[in-house]
């Protein structure tokens, strides 16, 4: 299993369900819309923190970003 595409994916869903663009999650989570979109495509590496800034934007644990 890839972790990294894994996750992207599963960022790329939670913010679906939250109804967020890459642009306002990217603002929420003091980033880039681009790193948001290269992360979504499995193309960053996320450090712990990027990790804990998206899973605030998001309204949820971190660990529900590496869940099924």
């Amino acid at each position: 299993m890839d972790v990294v595409r894994h996750l992207g994916r599963r960022v790329k869903t939670l913010r679906k369900e939250a109804k967020l663009s890459q642009e306002e999650l990217a603002f929420r989570a003091e980033m880039k819309r681009s790193y948001v979109s290269d992360l979504e495509r499995g193309k960053r590496n996320p450090t712990v923190r990027a990790l804990g800034r998206l899973a605030v934007a998001l309204g949820v644990h971190p660990a529900e970003l590496l869940q099924d």
